[in-house]
């Protein structure tokens, strides 16, 4: 196994997260200080999930055209110029048009980042290195709210820090090699209808933590701060949920080479709808702290088991092309997950945002009870 080009990606990705967790609650604070509504933040959230669509649709065939390390490099360079030009232009409708963009350039690199290790791996240890990324993806999330905190978000520095993680990020990848082989061709809707009913389990489950982290991000400060906490406050319990997803990464991973994934894998949705249904009841109490972990580790579990299940089935091309199907329900789900949690939290409930949650959770849990929900093989490990 080539660990110098698992640490290399893995490092770029890395890079990625932080710069978005540094740069994108930033947005939501200034929207919110410039005097914008819950749904006005909710769309501008929702806007790089067009991105998203547009990114997995064209991954495969530009990837094919100057190959998966050239069109991470050049996608991580136009990722820095994009979150650039959210500090130089600050300006709601610019700013729409900016996150559509970095929708856009993310999500090849995700798509491509995430085939290219779990090309990589072996299979004895796909879940460990998979949760691996996923953790070490998580807790680089994590540091941008933490540095956020640290430098404050008067200033414009969130954005700047962003541009430069994402300009030095592309050279981690000078010479690395074996990346999956793609061909030439565009990934449709319609491909990604057979994936769903391939793999309906991974389907929702991709979905749904798709919208669950542009929620986070986003909206789970402003929620914060409209329930009577302080940004300082708002920010730990943002940082607090993805410490839940990433330290619980590992020990998942390392069950999933020795245990029954589809078993792990329902656990994860049943404890995501029970921790949801429990924030609005214990928010007011010390017991949300510790159920701010629980609610972001089942979560980013449901993530990982699935990016497990999709590398122990393809390979190449077959990989990536599932991966864009993975950017596309990413794409739908940050797109309806923003929309409705904003437009609730405005016109239903102030909690809409944990209850979206666990209706997306309940209807997990009753999709993996039924027969070929994870497809026609089991979903063990190896």
């Amino acid at each position: 196994m080539r660990w110098a080009t698992y640490f290399a990606v893995l490092a770029s990705i890395l890079s990625v997260g932080l710069a978005l967790g540094v740069s994108m609650p930033l947005v939501s604070f200034r929207l919110e200080g410039w005097g914008y509504d819950g749904f006005a933040i909710g769309v501008m959230a929702a806007m790089p999930a067009v991105g998203v669509l547009v990114g997995a649709s064209v991954a495969s065939k530009l990837a094919a055209r100057f190959g998966t390390p050239g069109l991470m490099r050049l996608c991580l360079w136009g990722g820095a110029l994009s979150i650039g030009l959210l500090a130089l232009l600050p300006s709601y409708p610019v700013w729409l048009v900016l996150r559509l963009l970095i929708g856009v350039v993310l999500t090849v690199i995700f798509i491509l980042g995430e085939s290219w290790i779990n090309q990589l791996v072996v299979e004895q240890w796909r879940g460990r290195l998979v949760a691996l990324y996923g953790c070490a993806y998580a807790l680089s999330q994590l540091s941008g709210p933490l540095l956020l905190g640290l430098i404050g978000s008067e200033d414009d520095y969130g954005f700047w820090i962003g541009v430069g993680l994402l300009t030095l990020a592309p050279l981690l990848l000078m010479g690395r090699d074996g990346a999956p082989s793609t061909e030439a061709c565009s990934v449709t809707f319609k491909d990604l209808l057979g994936f769903c009913r391939g793999m309906p389990a991974i389907a929702w489950a991709v979905a749904l933590f798709a919208a669950f982290e542009a929620m986070i991000l986003t909206l789970l400060p402003i929620y914060c701060l409209r329930q009577g906490f302080t940004a300082d406050i708002a920010l730990a319990m943002v940082s607090t949920v993805v410490v839940g997803d990433a330290l619980l990464q590992l020990p998942i991973g390392a069950l999933a080479d020795r245990l029954s994934r589809r078993s792990l894998f329902t656990g994860c949705a049943v404890m995501l709808m029970v921790s949801s249904l429990a924030v609005p009841l214990l928010l007011n109490t010390l017991l949300i702290w510790p159920l701010w972990v629980i609610f972001g580790a089942s979560a980013g579990g449901l993530f990982t088991l699935s990016l497990i299940l999709i590398g122990e089935r393809y390979r190449d091309d077959a990989l990536v092309r599932a991966n864009a199907h993975v950017a596309q329900l990413w794409g739908i789900g940050c797109l309806i997950g923003p929309l409705a949690a904003g437009a609730g939290s405005q016109w239903i409930s102030g909690h809409a945002l944990p209850l979206f949650m666990a209706a997306g959770a309940l209807g997990l849990v009753i999709l993996v009870s039924r027969q070929g929900a994870f497809g026609t093989e089991a979903g063990t490990g190896g």
